[in-house]
Protein backbone atom coordinates (compact mmCIF):
# COMPACT_ATOMS: atom_id res chain seq x y z
CA UNK A 1 0.00 0.00 0.00
CA UNK A 2 0.94 3.75 -0.50
CA UNK A 3 0.49 7.19 0.62
CA UNK A 4 0.74 10.01 -1.99
CA UNK A 5 2.59 12.92 -0.20
CA UNK A 6 2.44 16.28 -2.12
CA UNK A 7 4.50 18.86 -1.33
CA UNK A 8 3.37 22.83 -2.78
CA UNK A 9 5.98 25.13 -3.16
CA UNK A 10 6.54 28.44 -4.49
CA UNK A 11 8.45 27.44 -7.44
CA UNK A 12 7.46 23.54 -7.60
CA UNK A 13 5.25 21.02 -7.10
CA UNK A 14 5.94 17.41 -6.27
CA UNK A 15 3.57 14.55 -5.78
CA UNK A 16 5.58 11.16 -4.70
CA UNK A 17 4.24 7.52 -3.88
CA UNK A 18 5.37 6.75 -0.44
CA UNK A 19 5.61 3.32 0.91
CA UNK A 20 4.51 1.73 4.84
CA UNK A 21 8.08 2.11 5.27
CA UNK A 22 8.31 5.93 4.60
CA UNK A 23 9.94 5.40 1.35
CA UNK A 24 9.56 7.02 -1.91
CA UNK A 25 8.87 4.73 -4.48
CA UNK A 26 8.50 7.29 -7.66
CA UNK A 27 8.04 11.01 -7.92
CA UNK A 28 6.46 13.60 -10.58
CA UNK A 29 6.93 17.76 -10.42
CA UNK A 30 5.16 20.14 -12.36
CA UNK A 31 6.01 24.08 -12.07
CA UNK A 32 4.02 26.10 -9.99
CA UNK A 33 1.32 28.42 -11.99
CA UNK A 34 0.90 31.14 -9.40
CA UNK A 35 -1.59 32.81 -11.36
CA UNK A 36 -3.79 29.76 -10.29
CA UNK A 37 -6.91 29.68 -7.88
CA UNK A 38 -7.38 27.58 -5.11
CA UNK A 39 -9.46 25.75 -7.31
CA UNK A 40 -7.23 25.58 -10.04
CA UNK A 41 -4.63 24.18 -7.56
CA UNK A 42 -7.00 21.55 -6.20
CA UNK A 43 -7.82 20.04 -9.96
CA UNK A 44 -4.55 20.65 -10.82
CA UNK A 45 -3.18 18.22 -7.50
CA UNK A 46 -5.98 15.53 -8.34
CA UNK A 47 -4.57 15.43 -11.83
CA UNK A 48 -0.93 15.13 -10.78
CA UNK A 49 -1.53 12.60 -8.43
CA UNK A 50 -3.80 10.54 -11.50
CA UNK A 51 -0.91 10.93 -13.37
CA UNK A 52 1.73 9.70 -11.08
CA UNK A 53 -0.51 6.62 -10.01
CA UNK A 54 -1.25 6.02 -14.02
CA UNK A 55 3.04 6.45 -14.63
CA UNK A 56 3.66 3.75 -12.22
CA UNK A 57 0.77 1.35 -12.64
CA UNK A 58 -0.32 1.58 -9.35
CA UNK A 59 -4.40 1.24 -9.43
CA UNK A 60 -6.31 3.66 -7.26
CA UNK A 61 -7.01 0.40 -4.43
CA UNK A 62 -3.55 0.78 -3.04
CA UNK A 63 -3.30 4.17 -2.68
CA UNK A 64 -4.25 4.44 1.20
CA UNK A 65 -4.76 8.98 1.55
CA UNK A 66 -3.07 11.80 -0.14
CA UNK A 67 -1.86 14.30 2.18
CA UNK A 68 -0.41 17.63 1.06
CA UNK A 69 1.95 20.00 2.35
CA UNK A 70 1.05 23.74 1.13
CA UNK A 71 2.16 27.33 1.85
CA UNK A 72 0.79 29.65 4.50
CA UNK A 73 -1.58 28.51 7.23
CA UNK A 74 -3.35 25.43 7.02
CA UNK A 75 -6.57 25.35 8.90
CA UNK A 76 -7.27 21.70 9.42
CA UNK A 77 -10.69 22.32 10.82
CA UNK A 78 -12.04 24.44 8.48
CA UNK A 79 -10.08 23.12 5.21
CA UNK A 80 -8.74 26.52 4.17
CA UNK A 81 -5.56 27.63 3.66
CA UNK A 82 -5.96 31.16 5.42
CA UNK A 83 -3.07 33.26 4.63
CA UNK A 84 0.06 32.25 1.99
CA UNK A 85 2.56 35.26 1.73
CA UNK A 86 4.34 33.39 -0.82
CA UNK A 87 1.62 32.02 -2.72
CA UNK A 88 -1.61 34.05 -1.82
CA UNK A 89 -3.40 33.54 -5.46
CA UNK A 90 -3.95 29.68 -3.38
CA UNK A 91 -5.78 31.40 -0.29
CA UNK A 92 -9.38 29.53 0.00
CA UNK A 93 -10.66 25.88 0.79
CA UNK A 94 -8.46 23.38 -0.44
CA UNK A 95 -9.21 20.67 1.37
CA UNK A 96 -12.96 20.98 0.33
CA UNK A 97 -11.92 21.15 -2.99
CA UNK A 98 -9.59 17.95 -3.41
CA UNK A 99 -11.95 15.50 -1.19
CA UNK A 100 -14.48 16.59 -3.92
CA UNK A 101 -12.60 15.42 -6.85
CA UNK A 102 -11.61 11.88 -4.98
CA UNK A 103 -12.80 9.01 -2.66
CA UNK A 104 -9.57 9.07 -0.79
CA UNK A 105 -8.91 10.47 2.63
CA UNK A 106 -7.28 13.88 2.19
CA UNK A 107 -4.88 15.32 4.59
CA UNK A 108 -3.76 18.67 4.87
CA UNK A 109 -1.03 20.67 6.28
CA UNK A 110 1.50 24.06 6.10
CA UNK A 111 4.56 23.08 4.05
CA UNK A 112 7.01 23.29 6.51
CA UNK A 113 5.34 21.43 9.40
CA UNK A 114 4.80 18.16 6.90
CA UNK A 115 8.54 18.23 6.26
CA UNK A 116 9.12 18.78 9.92
CA UNK A 117 6.70 15.80 10.43
CA UNK A 118 8.76 13.80 7.21
CA UNK A 119 12.28 14.65 9.17
CA UNK A 120 10.90 13.15 12.80
CA UNK A 121 9.94 10.39 11.00
CA UNK A 122 12.77 9.43 9.62
CA UNK A 123 14.44 9.75 13.01
CA UNK A 124 15.61 6.56 14.71
CA UNK A 125 14.82 7.39 18.11
CA UNK A 126 12.56 10.28 18.42
CA UNK A 127 13.11 13.07 20.49
CA UNK A 128 10.77 14.35 22.93
CA UNK A 129 11.37 17.57 21.06
CA UNK A 130 12.13 18.51 17.60
CA UNK A 131 12.32 21.46 15.62
CA UNK A 132 13.14 22.50 12.14
CA UNK A 133 13.57 25.39 9.98
CA UNK A 134 13.20 25.23 6.35
CA UNK A 135 15.50 27.67 4.03
CA UNK A 136 14.11 27.94 0.55
CA UNK A 137 11.77 30.61 -1.31
CA UNK A 138 11.00 31.54 2.57
CA UNK A 139 12.49 30.51 5.96
CA UNK A 140 9.37 28.20 7.07
CA UNK A 141 9.18 26.08 10.66
CA UNK A 142 7.91 22.82 12.00
CA UNK A 143 7.70 22.28 15.81
CA UNK A 144 6.85 18.99 17.24
CA UNK A 145 6.34 17.84 20.47
CA UNK A 146 6.21 14.46 22.66
CA UNK A 147 5.25 12.83 19.43
CA UNK A 148 2.62 16.15 17.92
CA UNK A 149 2.90 18.95 15.89
CA UNK A 150 2.53 22.18 17.55
CA UNK A 151 -0.10 24.07 15.57
CA UNK A 152 -1.18 26.92 17.97
CA UNK A 153 -5.09 27.91 18.25
CA UNK A 154 -5.58 28.75 14.61
CA UNK A 155 -2.92 26.41 13.04
CA UNK A 156 -0.42 29.21 12.66
CA UNK A 157 2.13 28.26 15.04
CA UNK A 158 5.41 27.43 13.49
CA UNK A 159 6.05 30.52 11.42
CA UNK A 160 9.82 30.88 12.73
CA UNK A 161 10.81 32.93 9.36
CA UNK A 162 8.50 35.66 10.50
CA UNK A 163 9.98 36.56 14.03
CA UNK A 164 11.91 39.74 13.95
CA UNK A 165 15.41 39.35 14.34
CA UNK A 166 16.43 43.57 13.37
CA UNK A 167 13.51 46.43 14.55
CA UNK A 168 12.81 48.69 11.22
CA UNK A 169 14.99 46.24 9.43
CA UNK A 170 14.33 44.95 5.79
CA UNK A 171 10.69 44.71 4.48
CA UNK A 172 9.60 41.50 4.16
CA UNK A 173 6.67 39.91 2.23
CA UNK A 174 4.09 39.33 5.03
CA UNK A 175 3.90 43.17 6.03
CA UNK A 176 6.13 43.72 8.73
CA UNK A 177 9.97 44.76 8.59
CA UNK A 178 12.94 43.00 10.41
CA UNK A 179 11.82 39.30 9.97
CA UNK A 180 14.26 36.70 9.70
CA UNK A 181 12.91 35.18 6.43
CA UNK A 182 13.81 38.90 5.09
CA UNK A 183 17.84 37.93 6.01
CA UNK A 184 17.95 34.35 5.63
CA UNK A 185 16.25 32.80 3.12
CA UNK A 186 17.30 31.25 -0.28
CA UNK A 187 16.39 34.99 -2.11
CA UNK A 188 17.84 36.87 0.77
CA UNK A 189 21.47 35.28 0.34
CA UNK A 190 20.90 36.21 -3.95
CA UNK A 191 20.32 38.94 -2.89
CA UNK A 192 23.37 39.48 -0.52
CA UNK A 193 25.26 38.14 -2.87
CA UNK A 194 24.30 40.41 -5.65
CA UNK A 195 25.08 43.44 -3.86
CA UNK A 196 27.92 42.34 -2.99
CA UNK A 197 28.99 41.61 -6.68
CA UNK A 198 27.87 45.13 -7.59
CA UNK A 199 30.59 46.76 -4.84
CA UNK A 200 33.36 44.02 -6.01
CA UNK A 201 33.52 43.94 -9.46
CA UNK A 202 36.02 41.78 -10.01
CA UNK A 203 34.96 38.18 -8.14
CA UNK A 204 34.28 34.47 -9.04
CA UNK A 205 30.95 34.94 -8.09
CA UNK A 206 30.81 37.48 -11.32
CA UNK A 207 32.45 34.34 -13.72
CA UNK A 208 29.77 31.90 -12.33
CA UNK A 209 27.13 33.86 -12.81
CA UNK A 210 28.19 34.81 -16.44
CA UNK A 211 28.66 30.43 -16.92
CA UNK A 212 24.93 30.41 -15.58
CA UNK A 213 23.69 32.64 -18.04
CA UNK A 214 23.66 35.61 -16.03
CA UNK A 215 21.44 33.36 -13.10
CA UNK A 216 22.59 33.65 -9.87
CA UNK A 217 21.31 30.90 -7.30
CA UNK A 218 22.68 29.58 -3.64
CA UNK A 219 24.27 26.54 -5.12
CA UNK A 220 27.06 29.11 -6.84
CA UNK A 221 27.89 31.17 -3.69
CA UNK A 222 28.40 28.38 -2.11
CA UNK A 223 30.33 27.03 -4.80
CA UNK A 224 32.64 30.16 -4.87
CA UNK A 225 32.99 30.11 -1.12
CA UNK A 226 34.53 26.29 -1.49
CA UNK A 227 37.01 27.70 -4.20
CA UNK A 228 38.10 30.61 -1.46
CA UNK A 229 36.44 33.38 -3.38
CA UNK A 230 36.69 36.55 -0.32
CA UNK A 231 33.29 37.97 -2.00
CA UNK A 232 31.83 34.77 -1.32
CA UNK A 233 33.17 33.98 2.00
CA UNK A 234 32.21 37.59 3.30
CA UNK A 235 28.35 36.62 1.81
CA UNK A 236 27.80 33.35 3.35
CA UNK A 237 29.09 34.62 6.76
CA UNK A 238 27.52 37.38 6.77
CA UNK A 239 24.53 35.11 6.32
CA UNK A 240 25.28 32.80 8.48
CA UNK A 241 25.18 35.65 10.86
CA UNK A 242 22.02 36.66 10.37
CA UNK A 243 20.44 33.28 10.37
CA UNK A 244 21.66 32.29 13.62
CA UNK A 245 20.52 35.59 15.14
CA UNK A 246 16.96 33.27 14.84
CA UNK A 247 18.27 30.13 15.33
CA UNK A 248 19.45 31.52 18.90
CA UNK A 249 16.12 32.93 19.48
CA UNK A 250 14.35 29.48 19.15
CA UNK A 251 16.43 27.74 21.07
CA UNK A 252 16.02 30.53 24.17
CA UNK A 253 12.44 30.20 23.83
CA UNK A 254 12.05 26.49 23.73
CA UNK A 255 14.96 24.66 24.27
CA UNK A 256 14.70 22.01 21.81
CA UNK A 257 16.34 18.87 21.73
CA UNK A 258 16.86 18.82 17.88
CA UNK A 259 17.07 21.83 15.89
CA UNK A 260 17.07 20.96 12.18
CA UNK A 261 18.34 22.77 9.15
CA UNK A 262 16.24 21.81 5.83
CA UNK A 263 15.98 23.12 2.62
CA UNK A 264 17.71 23.80 -0.58
CA UNK A 265 20.41 25.78 1.18
CA UNK A 266 20.84 22.56 4.08
CA UNK A 267 22.58 20.94 1.16
CA UNK A 268 25.44 22.68 1.64
CA UNK A 269 25.83 21.82 5.15
CA UNK A 270 29.08 20.97 5.30
CA UNK A 271 29.97 25.26 4.87
CA UNK A 272 27.00 26.36 6.65
CA UNK A 273 26.84 23.46 9.22
CA UNK A 274 30.11 24.46 11.59
CA UNK A 275 29.54 28.49 10.82
CA UNK A 276 25.97 27.99 12.89
CA UNK A 277 27.19 25.79 15.73
CA UNK A 278 29.70 28.27 16.83
CA UNK A 279 27.92 31.36 16.04
CA UNK A 280 24.67 30.32 17.68
CA UNK A 281 26.45 28.61 20.80
CA UNK A 282 27.71 32.13 21.88
CA UNK A 283 24.41 33.40 21.40
CA UNK A 284 22.39 31.31 23.35
CA UNK A 285 21.25 31.94 26.73
CA UNK A 286 21.94 28.85 28.02
CA UNK A 287 25.70 28.39 26.71
CA UNK A 288 27.51 27.34 30.17
CA UNK A 289 24.19 24.68 30.54
CA UNK A 290 25.67 20.81 30.65
CA UNK A 291 23.34 20.06 27.91
CA UNK A 292 22.14 21.77 24.98
CA UNK A 293 19.94 21.62 21.31
CA UNK A 294 21.73 19.49 19.14
CA UNK A 295 21.85 21.85 15.77
CA UNK A 296 21.95 19.10 12.61
CA UNK A 297 21.26 19.84 9.25
CA UNK A 298 18.02 17.61 7.68
CA UNK A 299 18.56 13.78 5.81
CA UNK A 300 16.23 14.11 3.59
CA UNK A 301 16.36 16.78 1.75
CA UNK A 302 13.48 18.16 -0.72
CA UNK A 303 11.84 14.32 0.22
CA UNK A 304 11.15 15.30 3.70
CA UNK A 305 7.96 17.29 2.60
CA UNK A 306 6.63 14.66 0.27
CA UNK A 307 7.40 12.30 3.38
CA UNK A 308 5.53 14.18 5.64
CA UNK A 309 2.91 15.12 3.55
CA UNK A 310 2.17 11.53 2.83
CA UNK A 311 2.15 10.29 6.30
CA UNK A 312 -0.16 12.87 7.95
CA UNK A 313 -2.77 9.88 8.84
CA UNK A 314 -0.33 9.30 11.31
CA UNK A 315 0.04 12.71 13.37
CA UNK A 316 -1.82 13.14 16.43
Amino acid sequence: MYDIGIDVGGTGITAGLVDDSCRIAATKSIVTDRSMTARGMSEMLVKLAGELMAENEVPSSRIRTIGVGVPGTANRRTGRIEYANNLPCCQGNVRQLLQGQTSKKIYFENDANAAAWGEYLSLGKKPDSFVMVTLGTGVGGGIIQDGKILRGINYAAGELGHMTIRYNGVPCNCGRKGCLEAYASGEALIGLAQKAMEKKKRSLLWDLCRENQGHMNGKLIFDAYRREDKTAVKVIVKYAEYLSEGLANIINLLQPEVLCIGGGISRSGDILMPLLQEMVRDKIYSRDSAENTRLVAAKLDNDAGIIGAAKLRLCK
